[in-house]
């Protein structure tokens, strides 16, 4: 998977690098089916100037699909987490329906019958 980061405030860049790291090994397990090449994983990084608030946007683009994933909180790690988690479910989202799980039903289980089957004898008899 080939990533590019860019950071618009360098404020807690070696944390969001090391997070980014260990983000990215869980990422590569989801997406170990696709062609390392044609998988990147693009990173925006930014503080906003007037508040105390960071942005994270993601853009994960694989051969079938562009996801793209922002989050915004008042922790740089905690908006990094976010927007990790909400990659994740949308990514578990796009292969479900690349499988087409949406066509297969579930069978119903089979309800328990009171009769004693034919080829058994009750005890006692």
């Amino acid at each position: 998977m080939r990533l590019t980061a860019h950071f618009k405030s360098e404020e807690f860049r070696p944390q969001i690098e090391k997070d980014l790291e260990r983000y990215r090994e869980k990422l590569s397990r989801w997406l170990k089916h696709y062609n390392e090449d044609l998988v990147s994983l693009h990173l925006t990084y930014e503080k906003h100037p007037r508040k105390q608030e960071y942005t994270v946007s993601l853009d994960l683009r694989l051969p079938s699909a562009d996801i793209p994933v922002s989050a915004t909180h008042a922790d740089a790690r905690f908006a990094l987490r976010q927007a990790f988690d909400e990659l994740e479910e949308q990514i578990k989202k796009h292969q479900g329906r690349l499988r087409r799980d949406y066509l297969w039903k579930r069978r119903r289980a089979r309800q328990a019958s009171s009769r004693p089957e034919s080829g058994t004898t009750e005890p006692g008899e």
